[in-house]
């Protein structure tokens, strides 16, 4: 009889496709998918083992080549920004001196303006008293002493010995007596709105002496005599003599035409400052463009041009705070200077007020540069300007939210504005700028003024423009 195959009695790995190692069984198949898997799984490994090296060597090139390359290009622009700026900043002192000498010369009525409160200023009063009465004393004593002398001879050919002799006596107490009444005149008139109308009326008619004197040619009612520049009394000692003898002083009737001159200051180095003074005036316009451009060119020229803009207000600031300075410093030395013969407390009073429009050219620059900086600090990413924007919003909303609750609408003007915003923003802060530009002679009031309205055209825009988006997420700090 034949053995069945596959029976219970047949050995372990006999029968068809059943043991484990006849090949074609499923143990086989099983292995083998494994171990193909595993060397499918190995290769995948290794091919993305070889893609991070490709691109990890592809971001090394890029940063080797291409990274460095703008990084390099660009590194000039922050210093040639900073020297720019600085150059600015430099110049723009320069160019208020400037334009303070052209329109000292130019603008006679700025001339006057300036010139005009020193005859209100007690110094100057009593150093121009001191002066004119010194010229009439020593013209008018000769005079009177003569005049005593003959009145005690007529004395004595009357046949009145002892009235000749006591006349002869107190000729001196009479003189001095004279002098004083003199002294007490001109103080008044020095004092008096008549003396005050004179004075204006002087430094128009003599605007044209001071050009000549800045500029070298000489002559006019002011000159330079010996270092010193000085100006004329002519006219103000023929008015001081119809004065005296209006106000009862008989005697003031014997002073004689004559001219004096009264120094201003002291002016050793003239020469230089006339040629100084030449290339400023010649320079008058092409300063302020010149600093303004600059400045705008270093801006540009920033990586972050609106800390370059930040920066450069800044510096502007910090430029007038460096004269304002100078001007104090130069006060000193130039007192300091001053020869014995002239009174410090008149020089100084002159000193005041002949920079008195540079100082207040120079606050209303320093305090510009201040809210420019400021504009730009506040349109920046820092926490403090978000928090602000955020607030301002806030509150323009809610003033929003009310108006539309009362039932108003802005309408086609609304929407016409919501979608210029940016323009308009632009155009308002244009308009502030350009105003303070070419305004004559801008305050710091005009300032402080500019930039509040300029904030309520910014609101006003905003306000009707539509509602606002919400609230800007927290920078960074």
């Amino acid at each position: 009889m034949s053995r069945d195959i596959g029976g219970p009695g047949a050995p372990a790995g006999s029968g068809s496709g059943a043991g484990p190692g006849i090949p074609g069984s499923p143990e086989s198949a099983s292995g083998s998918e494994r171990a193909e898997g595993g060397s499918e799984r190995a290769e995948l490994e290794r091919l993305r083992a070889e893609v991070r090296e490709l691109r990890a060597r592809q971001e090394g090139a890029g940063q080797e080549g291409r990274a460095p390359a703008p990084a390099r290009r660009g590194r000039w622009r922050a210093p040639l920004a900073s020297v720019l700026i600085a150059l600015g900043c430099a110049v723009a002192p320069v160019a208020v001196l400037g334009v303070w000498a052209a329109g000292q010369v130019s603008d006679t009525d700025r001339y006057v303006a300036n010139m005009a409160p020193l005859i209100s200023e007690p110094p100057i009063q009593h150093a121009l008293s001191a002066r004119i009465t010194a010229e009439i004393e020593k013209r008018l004593d000769p005079r009177v002493e003569a005049a005593t002398a003959q009145a005690a001879a007529e004395l004595r050919s009357a046949s009145l010995p002892r009235l000749s002799g006591l006349l002869t006596t107190f000729s001196g107490q009479i003189s001095s007596g004279v002098n004083s009444a003199v002294a007490a005149g001109v103080s008044r008139f020095a004092a008096s709105p008549a003396m005050a109308a004179l004075w204006t009326q002087s430094l128009r008619v003599t605007h044209q002496g001071v050009v000549r004197v800045l500029s070298g040619q000489g002559g006019g009612a002011v000159e330079v005599v010996n270092n010193e520049v000085v100006l004329h009394l002519g006219p103000v000692i023929a008015q001081v003599k119809d004065y005296l003898v209006a106000h009862g002083l008989a005697a003031a009737a014997n002073i004689p035409v004559f001219d004096a001159t009264f120094p201003l200051f002291e002016a050793p180095n003239l020469a230089r400052a006339q040629q100084g003074y030449r290339l400023i005036t010649t320079l008058r316009w092409v300063l302020p463009f010149l600093a303004l451009a600059l400045m705008a060119l270093g801006i540009y020229a920033a990586r972050g041009r609106r800390r370059a803009l930040a920066g450069a207000a800044l510096g502007l600031s910090a430029s007038m705070l460096v004269l304002g300075i100078a001007l104090t410093a130069a006060r000193g030395i130039y007192l300091n200077s001053l020869p014995k013969s002239v009174s410090s407390d008149a020089a100084a009073a002159l000193y005041d007020t002949l920079v008195r429009f540079i100082r207040q050219g120079l606050r209303v620059l320093l305090v510009a540069g201040l809210v420019i900086a400021a504009a730009a600090f506040f349109a920046g990413p820092s926490a403090a300007a978000v928090r602000s924007r955020n607030t301002a919003k806030s509150g323009i909303g809610a003033l929003r939210a009310r108006i539309d609750r009362s039932g108003v609408r802005a309408g086609p003007v609304g929407e016409w504005t919501a979608g210029r915003k940016p323009l308009l923003r632009v155009t308002a802060a244009a308009a502030a700028a350009l105003t303070f530009i070419f305004w004559g002679q801008p305050t710091v009031a005009v300032v402080i003024w500019l930039a509040v309205l300029l904030l309520v055209a910014l609101a006003l825009i905003e306000l009707i423009g539509g509602r606002a988006g919400g609230p800007e997420p927290a920078a960074r700090r």
